[in-house]
């Protein structure tokens, strides 16, 4: 890799020389017919990667963009949505809603743990909501949601699954075709960006509607939205010479090779890599005295926020391993000064997270704080060789 830093955050992840090299290539105009070529493999890989029978979106724009276009396309003002929140960016839903005037309402679990099934039932129950949205993999705390639990209860109720997988996409198991629990249990609409598990540069927006979502955006007479309106967008993505909004060729080009990446690799493999990058890290970590917020039942296969053990200064912890070449993050909210967050996902390789988790007990070790880095690599080489 070109990449003179481990960027191990839970986004932007480390992008490799292939998808360099495409980003590089020539800019040609949006209308291009060779452009629109690449940009329509880009959709039919996309669309090959969540088994959707509906519509894919590409666009310019952020997860925020993502999760608007999300939202505005199913859920009309006054109608009411339910938000199972694990942490910082499941609320963003909140804030999101009631910009359009959506009513909703936010079942909001203990950072580090799980919304219950049996909490989102009794919700769902006392009360009719058009869509509920799942955070697949929490960015603040590294939290995972379970599908095969909250789903079938979600369409029990008749409402839509929104699920966000910005920080779950391509790494997590995320199958638009599945059958969680019965019959038509399935997911309606994801929404994620390009720049983690898939490891592009970031700028997509990226967003899947399958059947019962595009009903649904058929059944509102119109949206609050211009640029997310996904009937202004349906024309391009079928046929990519058309113009609604113009695109960023060269990112295009990037994610289109991203794509190919994670199809080669393929679909179980990915899942089963990110499981065991996720187990072996948290493992090594233990060994510092350092505890995962999430515990293994719970954890998401992107990134993990850990907590310190105490006497150890984030700024000053953070800011060695920066001048060492390795970028982790800083937690967010509460626990902002008492935990880092390292992503584990994308094309990181198993070779840069033992040189992590070398680098960490080696900071600790100046730090003051004692710690045996040859235990913690041992373990992490011994736990990443488990397939899950």
């Amino acid at each position: 890799m070109r990449n003179k830093e481990m960027l191990l955050i839970p986004g932007p992840t480390p992008v490799i020389d292939s998808i360099y090299d495409a980003l590089a290539q020539e800019t040609r105009g949006h209308t291009d017919g060779r452009f629109a070529a690449i940009y329509k493999n880009a959709i039919e890989k996309t669309k090959e990667m969540l088994k959707t029978d509906g519509e894919v979106f590409v666009i310019a724009g952020s997860g925020t963009v993502a999760m608007e276009m999300a939202l505005v396309n199913t859920v009309a003002t006054g109608e009411r949505l339910l938000v199972i929140s694990h942490g910082y960016f499941g609320d963003r839903f909140v804030k999101l809603g009631g910009a359009f005037g959506i009513e909703v309402e936010v079942l909001q679990s203990e950072w580090g743990k799980q919304v219950s099934p049996s909490e989102v039932e009794e919700k769902l129950v006392n009360g009719k909501f058009k869509a509920v949205t799942i955070t697949h993999a929490d960015t603040s705390t590294g939290v995972a949601a379970n599908l095969d639990a909250l789903i079938p209860i979600i369409k029990r109720h008749g409402a839509l699954v929104i699920l966000d997988g910005v920080c779950a996409t391509a790494a997590m198991e995320e199958d638009m075709s599945k059958q969680y629990g019965e019959e038509k249990g399935k997911i309606d609409v994801i929404l994620t960006g390009s720049q983690k598990a898939i490891g592009v540069p970031p700028g997509l927006a990226i967003v899947a509607f399958n059947q019962t979502a595009l009903t649904a955006r058929a059944e509102m007479s119109r949206v609050q939205a211009y640029y997310c309106d996904i009937y202004n967008w349906i024309p391009v993505m079928n046929d990519p010479v058309k113009y609604f909004a113009t695109p960023p060729v060269n990112l295009i080009y990037a994610y289109d090779e991203g794509m190919s990446l994670v199809l080669e690799e393929g679909m179980e493999r990915r899942y089963q890599r990110h499981a065991a990058f996720g187990k072996a890290t948290r493992a090594a970590l233990t060994v510092y005295g350092m505890k995962p917020l999430a515990g293994e039942e719970e954890a998401a296969a992107t990134l993990s926020c850990i907590l310190y053990p105490e006497g150890i200064d984030d700024v000053s912890f953070r800011t060695a391993l920066a001048n060492k070449g390795l970028i982790v993050a800083g937690a967010l909210a509460h626990l902002a000064g008492k935990a880092f967050r390292i992503g584990h996902m994308g094309n990181t390789t198993e070779q840069m997270l033992e040189d992590a988790i070398e680098l960490i007990g080696e900071t600790m070790n100046e730090l003051g704080y004692p710690v045996d880095v040859v235990k913690a690599v041992d373990i992490f080489k011994k736990k990443v060789g488990i397939r899950i």
